[in-house]
């Protein structure tokens, strides 16, 4: 890996939610602390609600961080405008129908990146650039006249893959890229993310629920219960020896192809449901699912610490 490129500190967003009487805090991510390096892709996962998006979304600054920094080679970028950093940071969203303007044209949704930045010098660079990016993406330059509406979800997420890679950033989110997509589609998409990382040196944060998906695709994987990172490790490693007991879990829960081998899996069902990230419990914010629960774990809020090099879990008893 190179050398880090971006990195988060103690990252936290609580959204405020207007009732009759009160005001409530969405506590979304709470104290949150990661880095990427230069052409890595980091794996973000955890259930619904967790706050792998708007990890993602504040990265970026789409929302504004409540509390924490943010670092972009080694430059703290919370406070400053994020306009000369925006074509250096980029977004793939969840929904590839949602994220493209149906009366714009597929060479006006790609090229506007390039307006917007004033990234070429004529009409015709732009017109090339915009038909190389296709092009890398598995499209033609006949589609460049088409609207989202004529192409297939795979196509419309190609068309957002292109939009991202215009400007040529160094970092992308990618939010739930293949969720929205058939098993078939996911896989030609990750490939097409992961032969651009090798052409052009992409860095990714990957947030994604399929973790067989985000196995394949991710260096390190990092694990998140109700806005909190509770386990982060290298991708082969955490699949190995998970040490927090919402990572196994999870990991339990991926279905193995095997007839066989999937009834002698030993299957963990998690008892209880998540609490609200309006009222989190007090303490291990998953003490009230846990099977290895103690008096401590109820008290107590775990820090997330290095257990071996590079192997960081939030967990009062891990193993």
């Amino acid at each position: 890996m190179g050398e880090r490129l971006i990195e988060i500190k103690n990252l936290t967003k609580h959204f405020i939610v207007k009732g009759d009487f009160r005001h409530n805090k969405v506590q979304a991510v709470d104290d949150v602390s990661f880095y990427i390096d230069q052409g890595e892709t980091l794996g973000l996962v955890g259930e619904s609600g967790c706050g792998k998006t708007t990890i993602g979304r504040t990265l970026l600054r789409l929302y504004e961080p409540t509390s924490g920094s943010i670092f972009y080679k080694g430059r703290d970028i919370t406070k400053e405008k994020m306009k000369p950093y925006r074509s250096k940071m980029q977004i793939i969203f969840q929904d590839p129908f949602a994220s493209l303007d149906p009366r714009m044209t597929v060479g006006d949704i790609v090229g506007e990146p390039l307006d917007i930045n004033r990234a070429y010098r004529s009409k015709r660079e732009r017109s090339d650039r915009v038909f190389e990016i296709l092009n890398l993406v598995g499209l033609s330059n006949e589609h460049a006249r088409r609207y989202p509406h004529e192409f297939s979800g795979g196509q419309r997420q190609r068309i957002g893959i292109a939009r991202a890679l215009a400007v040529r950033p160094d970092f992308i989110v990618c939010d739930e890229p293949v969720s929205a997509l058939d098993v078939s589609i996911q896989a030609q998409i990750i490939n097409i993310l992961m032969d651009l990382q090798k052409e052009f040196g992409l860095t990714y944060l990957f947030i994604a629920h399929d973790l067989a998906v985000v196995k394949h695709i991710s260096d390190r994987i990092g694990v998140m219960y109700l806005g909190k990172l509770v386990e982060l490790y290298t991708s082969k490693g955490l699949h190995k020896n998970p040490m927090h007991p919402y990572t196994q879990a999870l990991l339990s829960a991926i279905p193995v192809p095997d007839p066989e081998v999937s009834m002698k899996k030993k299957r963990i069902i998690l008892q209880g449901d998540v609490a609200s990230p309006i009222n989190p419990p007090k303490g291990c914010r998953f003490h009230t699912r846990c099977f290895r629960a103690k008096e401590r774990c109820i008290e107590e809020c775990p820090e997330l610490v290095e257990l071996e090099p590079g192997h960081l879990v939030a967990c009062h008893f891990p193993g």
